[in-house]
C-alpha cells in the first residue's frame, strides 16, 4: 500500500508522516531529502550548485539508500547535513531541476515496490504515485508555516526570510513538480490541529481502505 502526501513546506508533512508510518508499520520516504542529499553532495565536493547537469550527473554517482528514514550515502548517515543554511539556499532551484526529478521519482518508485509506505513530498500525489491508494494534500496558513519551518531550523534562514519565502510561493511557481492537489486526494488544513489529530484522520482513512480490501 502507498499513502502519498503532498504539501508545501512547514505543514508538517515530515512528523506526521513518520507517525503514520511508524503506527502502521510501513516504511518511510521523504522526497524532498533526495534533492537535498545531492544539494550537500554536490556541495561537498566543491561544485557549483546552479550546473543543474552537472548536480545530476553527481546524483547518478552517489546512489542513495534509506534506513529509518534516514538518507544515507555509501553506508553513512547524511540526515543531519540536510537542512544547514548552505543547502536551504539552493535546493529550490536544484529540485526544480526536470532531468533531476525524474531521476529522484524513479528511485522513489523503485524503493516503494512491493511494499507498503507513507511517502511524502511536493507532487507525489499528481507526478510519482497518482495511483497511490490514499493520497493526501496538508496545507496551513504562510504565517504558522513560516514559523514551523523556522522552529524546526532555527540555524537556518531567519523568520521574517523564511515567511517572505513562502508568501512567494516558490513551490507552486516552478514550472515542474509545482504543487498541485490532487482531484482524490484528503484534504487537510493543519495550521490549528495537532500532529496527533492529523495522524488520527490519516490512520481513519487508512484503515477504512484497508477494511474495503479486506472485505
Amino acid at each position: 500500500m502507498v499513502v502519498a502526501i503532498d504539501g508545501p513546506a512547514g505543514v508538517g508533512k515530515s512528523s506526521i508522516a513518520k507517525m503514520i508510518a511508524k503506527e502502521c508499520g510501513f516504511y518511510y520516504l521523504n522526497s524532498g531529502s533526495f534533492y537535498r542529499a545531492y544539494t550537500y553532495l554536490h556541495l561537498s565536493e566543491g561544485k557549483d550548485p546552479f550546473d543543474l547537469p552537472s548536480v545530476l550527473e553527481t546524483a547518478k554517482a552517489h546512489p542513495l539508500s534509506v534506513s529509518d528514514g534516514h538518507i544515507q550515502v555509501d553506508g553513512k548517515d547524511i540526515e543531519d547535513m540536510l537542512h544547514t543554511a548552505q543547502v536551504d539556499k539552493v535546493v529550490a532551484q536544484v529540485s526544480a531541476y526536470a532531468p533531476l526529478r525524474s531521476h529522484v521519482n524513479e528511485q522513489l518508485k523503485v524503493i516503494a515496490k512491493d511494499m507498503d509506505v507513507v511517502v511524502e513530498g511536493r507532487d507525489i500525489t499528481t507526478v510519482v504515485f497518482p495511483d497511490a491508494e490514499l493520497k493526501c494534500y496538508f496545507d496551513a496558513n504562510p504565517e504558522v508555516r513560516a514559523e514551523r519551518r523556522f522552529k524546526q531550523h532555527p540555524d537556518g534562514q531567519d523568520y521574517e526570510s523564511v515567511l517572505k519565502s513562502i508568501i512567494e510561493k516558490i513551490d507552486k511557481n516552478k514550472a515542474v513538480g509545482a504543487l498541485q492537489v490532487a482531484s482524490d486526494a484528503l484534504y487537510i488544513d493543519t495550521s490549528y490541529l495537532t500532529m496527533v489529530q492529523v495522524c488520527e484522520k490519516v490512520l481513519s482513512a487508512i484503515f477504512a481502505l484497508k477494511g474495503e480490501v479486506n472485505r
